[in-house]
């Protein structure tokens, strides 16, 4: 069988968790295959909201696998805290959840690490999330890091080794408020829980489903334009958030992929530093973030609101080959009698579909298309029962992003959704 991939088409935090949790009975295993703890997927059941940083969204789902492929970073502290929240509200996680081996861990001084650089950039931070995965990806990529399987295998050498490296690189920065013996004593206790849960070697898994008709649904986090390669460099996360990530996060030969489900809001918005072309600073901006409740999953920070930017999306369904388009969020349009749409990036009086080399450059201006308004959607059940006016948006964004809409979300509960 194939694996189908569904990741976010924008910066993140398009309701990739309530598509993955709503899809995922389609398949019989979800996986995740890069970022850590900075990203939150935020999935509503029966009113009660859950947030998953680590643990991918099929949780919730009785008969399905879920593994941590080896792209993810693991924070073993914030795993076994959500792990603990699930367990309260009745999930029975450990039976549903294999950890790959070759995923690495997060160690305190790599928080330690970020708080520090992040802090001597001053003005010119780029929004870490600060929870130590950029520290963690340059390890892994510097080859100095410890992976998951190290567990069971030369664990404390390693431990030692990489810590004193650490405190050793803080020293050019300045001293930050950090505790760190208290920090590495929950630290090695949460380590239990990570010891307890079943560990594989995740490539030979993944394949070995594959080989026996399994389904698989690889689920991506944060957003295209936060790519380490083709986002917003250098605003951006530290892995390969788009469909070549699966590849290389769960060890699965790209022929393996079928479909590629890209996810966008029916706006945009964006957390942290970084160029953002279409950002609203006015009153549409507010009621947008107001009525979208749009503050981050994982740090609470209030996101910066924008109308929906065409050309963006464009060059992320072209690098991500997406087959269908999931829209989100429709139902916080319902208050406009009007919206907006970007059409083309303008430079030195220039227009252009394509989005230029650096987003931050001075003078980019928008070209917009006003967008009539559809007013409430209370009691649609159905694509087919919906105002004309909101067949009309997702027609016009089917044919100017060249691919089909599959399913559109109108609210934040799991079955408020319409398949076309």
């Amino acid at each position: 069988m194939a694996v189908d991939v569904l990741l976010g088409l924008q910066w993140g935090d398009e309701g990739k968790g309530k598509i993955v949790d709503y899809l995922a009975d389609q398949y019989d295993i979800v996986a995740r295959f890069q970022g850590g703890p900075n990203a939150g997927h935020t999935i509503i059941i029966n009113d009660q909201k859950f947030v998953l940083h680590t643990i991918p969204s099929g949780v919730f789902r009785e008969n399905i696998i879920n593994v941590i492929g080896n792209g993810v970073v693991i924070d073993p502290i914030t795993l076994e805290k959500e792990i603990e929240g699930l367990e309260d509200l009745g999930v029975d996680v450990k039976s549903r959840l294999l950890v790959s081996n070759k995923a690495h861990l997060i160690l305190p001084t790599h928080r330690l690490l970020d708080a520090a650089s992040e802090a001597a950039k001053g003005k010119d931070k780029i929004g870490s999330t600060l929870r130590g995965i950029g520290p963690t990806y340059m390890d892994k990529t510097g080859r100095n890091g410890i992976r998951v399987g190290n567990l069971m295998q030369d664990f404390d050498r390693k431990y030692q080794q990489l810590r004193d490296k650490h405190l050793r690189l803080a020293e050019q920065y300045p001293a930050i408020d950090f505790d760190l013996a208290e920090e590495e004593e929950k630290w090695m206790a949460s380590l239990e829980t990570l010891r307890s849960l079943q560990k594989v070697d995740a490539e030979y898994y993944f394949h070995d489903a594959l080989q026996n008709g399994k389904t698989i649904l690889a689920e991506g986090a944060q957003g295209s334009m936060l790519d380490v390669d083709f986002g917003t460099y250098p605003f951006v996360t530290s892995s390969n958030t788009i469909t070549a990530g699966v590849c290389t996060g769960m060890g699965i030969a790209p022929q393996r992929i079928r479909d590629v489900i890209g996810i966008s809001k029916a706006y945009c918005t964006r957390v942290g530093s970084g160029p953002f072309p279409s950002e609203l600073f006015d009153e549409d901006g507010e009621n947008l973030r107001k009525l979208g409740s749009e503050f981050g999953a994982t740090t609470g920070r209030p996101r910066r609101c924008g109308w929906i930017d065409l050309p963006q999306l464009r060059y992320t369904i072209m690098i991500n080959g997406v087959t269908k388009l999931v829209v989100t969020k429709m139902d916080v349009l319902n208050d406009f009698d009007s919206f907006k749409a970007a059409e083309t990036y303008i430079l030195n009086g220039e227009q252009s579909k394509n989005i230029p080399f650096d987003l931050d450059v001075k003078g980019l201006e928008m070209g917009y298309k006003t967008i009539d308004g559809w007013g409430m959607l209370d009691g649609v059940n159905s694509y087919a029962d919906s105002p004309s006016a909101f067949k009309n948006y997702i027609s016009y964004l089917s044919k100017e992003l060249e691919v089909p809409v599959s399913l559109i979300s109108v609210g934040p509960e799991r079955n408020q959704l319409l398949e076309i």
